[in-house]
């Protein structure tokens, strides 16, 4: 792997006589490690996945991986028992815990593929709401199925501007994370293109992109609110530079993050790097701000037009198709039916005027004539109700033949959806008609290749 000089003298400049053991881990392997979905698995599965698996410090459910499996021939890894994702990215957890409330309304900037945003909807659970933003349209619907494998009905995804949010959203968010589209550089190990694309100018573009960002979305955070700004780059220019600038232009305060000494995580003095050959994982930058005090006017919502549940006929099958139904709000559109939480009912349908919204909570149902047919993310969602429809339990090769997407015949089955589970965790459902089973699998998501 051939280094731009530029790149070299940076890190030189940066690290001193370090720099040489950095260089040298960007030559080796890079690890593999997941995060688990523990309400999806309750300790069941991945025996042999996680054979010889060591913990991830600072994560409560990420785990080294002592090789790298075939992921897509996981049926368990396609209804989201798991994310596959860098450790230094599961670090979030530790910021969350130190300075987000549970109960806060928390965005994702520039969210795809949904690494972070699958670990904020977890911490925030039933109590909190999180807006997961991507802007580039190929990767934003990667990201929302992502987030709907992971299963928390807690989530509304969207595709937007971060000045769209600045405009339509002031003093919103509790917390912000902005994981800034950066140079790439702690990623070289893994990706030869990022390599070859870099230098000078690359660096200059991304700050200026980065600041950018900043700027556009600063207004629709609080005033007191949280800052979590990251990249997966080393330069000092990208990191320490623009969070002072922020801090400076924009009105914050750098906050320290506790991190164990015993981790290898840098601290910098304003932000945290991980860096390869002190910490298992690839490069990374953190920094934590948190902005001025100040008077404020706060968000209200305007009265919005609702579709409540009132509208929809023969809400009480839906309502039996959930665990906790007084907790989730119906909302029909067009013909679907999604359910999302009643506490921020107000908030997530002002959302959905204002954003373009990729999907909103659990996709619940899909009307058909006069019968409502189940929409594959509730299968997959952590709220369902497992009991509302018969179940078939499917050996891997009939899992992976329903994940191509290909139709199936099932032995005695009734008449009707049934739900599939593999190694009893739900992976989708099927409509048998007699001779055969219609696959309701999204075609968008099959696996194309085994």
């Amino acid at each position: 792997m051939q280094f731009h000089p530029a790149f070299i003298r940076h890190i030189t400049q940066t690290l001193g006589t370090d720099a040489v053991s950095l260089l040298r881990a960007l030559q080796t392997e890079p690890v593999t490690s997941v995060r688990l979905n523990e309400d999806k698995l309750q300790g069941k599965g991945l025996d042999e996945m996680l054979d010889g698996a060591s913990a991830i410090p600072w994560s409560s459910d990420g785990y080294y991986l002592t090789h790298r499996p075939q992921f897509t021939l996981d049926p368990l890894f396609h209804a989201g028992c798991y994310y596959v994702q860098e450790p230094a990215s599961m670090f979030v957890e530790q910021v969350l815990e130190q300075y987000v409330n549970p109960y806060s309304v928390v965005l994702d900037m520039c969210a795809a593929p949904g690494g972070k945003s699958t670990l904020i909807s977890e911490y925030l659970g039933n109590d909190g709401l999180l807006v997961s933003n991507e802007v580039v349209r190929q990767r934003v619907f990667i990201l929302s199925e992502n987030i709907q494998k992971w299963g928390c009905g807690n989530t509304i995804v969207t595709h937007n501007q971060a000045s769209d949010f600045g405009r339509n959203t002031p003093n919103l968010f509790d917390a912000i994370l902005v994981d800034a589209p950066c140079s790439g550089e702690g990623m070289f190990r893994k990706d030869l293109e990022a390599v070859r694309q870099w230098d000078e100018n690359l660096v200059a573009q991304c700050v200026k992109r980065q600041r950018q960002i900043l700027t556009d979305v600063w207004d629709a955070l609080k005033p007191g609110g949280i800052l979590i700004y990251s990249t997966c780059t080393f330069n000092e220019q990208e990191n320490e530079q623009n969070a002072l600038w922020a801090a400076e232009n924009l009105g914050a305060s750098v906050l320290p993050i506790q991190i164990d000494p015993t981790w290898g995580i840098t601290d910098s003095g304003i932000g945290y790097h991980f860096y390869p050959h002190k910490v298992r994982s690839e490069g990374f930058y953190i920094c934590v701000m948190q902005k001025d005090e100040a008077p404020y006017t706060p968000f209200r919502i305007k009265a919005d037009k609702k579709h409540g549940q009132q509208q929809i006929k023969g809400i009480d099958e839906l309502r039996s198709w959930v665990q906790q139904p007084d907790m989730w709000t119906m909302h029909m559109e067009d013909r679907f039916i999604n359910a999302y939480p009643s506490l921020y009912a107000d908030i997530i349908e002002m959302l959905s005027n204002r954003l373009i919204c990729i999907s909103v909570g659990i996709g619940l149902a899909e009307v058909r004539g006069n019968h409502y047919s189940p929409q594959h993310g509730l299968a997959i969602a952590k709220d369902f109700n497992r009991e509302s429809f018969p179940i078939i339990e499917l050996n891997l090769e009939q899992a992976l033949l329903y994940l191509r997407n290909e139709a199936m015949t099932l032995e005695d089955a009734p008449i009707g959806v049934i739900l599939l589970t593999y190694q009893n965790i739900p992976i989708g459902f099927v409509k048998n008609i007699g001779n055969h089973c219609n696959n309701m699998y999204p075609n968008e998501w099959r696996i194309r290749k085994l």
